[in-house]
């Protein structure tokens, strides 16, 4: 029988250190794995399928949104889809975990919106937007024009903040991790049923 475990959710403007917590928080004793997210993107050199990304086609893609194998999904650009699948959670669910995602914004409110029990939403927020913007610099990885409209889509994304279970402030790297790690623990302990 398939006992259905909890989602923990993790949002963030770019460049406020998600990444490094989720990654920290799969490596701690908490009972999580990692969901791998569906795209329509080409495949970027080193990504490997079923690892880092499910990948298909945009019309495979809009096939799977037709048949309702999503549990949330988004068009970010023309044809370009992000998503998750049901079948990727049961997965997790299959394997006795909880499932940890990382996604978007919007897409993390409609995950939580789907589960409002049995999910944990965080929101990431960095200390002020000139804070993010130094991160995104430091990077080293941005154009000046991929700064800027990382920027705007962070203050865009702030303004959700308030709509998530929890808002975690990522001023000191280590204080976020133990804080991120002591509210999920706290939840997963919790019995919903």
């Amino acid at each position: 029988m398939n006992i259905e475990g909890k989602l923990i959710i993790f949002s963030a403007p770019s460049g406020t250190g998600k990444t490094t917590i989720v990654k920290h928080l799969l490596q701690s004793d908490l009972p999580l794995e990692f969901s791998i997210s569906a795209t329509s993107r080409p495949v970027r050199q080193n990504e490997i399928e079923g690892k880092d990304y499910y990948f298909f086609t945009p019309e495979i893609f809009k096939e799977k949104i037709e048949n309702k194998e999503f549990l949330e999904w988004e068009e970010v650009y023309p044809n370009q889809f992000y998503g998750t699948l049901f079948t990727e959670v049961n997965r997790i669910w299959a394997n006795g975990k909880h499932a940890l995602f990382d996604v978007d914004v919007i897409g993390g409110l409609n995950m939580k919106n789907q589960y409002p029990e049995q999910s944990l939403a965080l929101f990431l927020m960095p200390p002020s937007l000139d804070v993010l913007e130094e991160r995104l610099i430091y990077r080293g990885t941005e154009s000046e024009e991929s700064i800027n409209k990382r920027k705007d889509k962070a203050e865009y994304e702030l303004r959700f903040a308030d709509k998530f279970d929890k808002i975690i402030i990522n001023d000191i790297l280590d204080a976020a991790k133990k804080e991120a790690y002591r509210i999920i623990k706290h939840f997963l302990s919790k019995q919903n049923y």
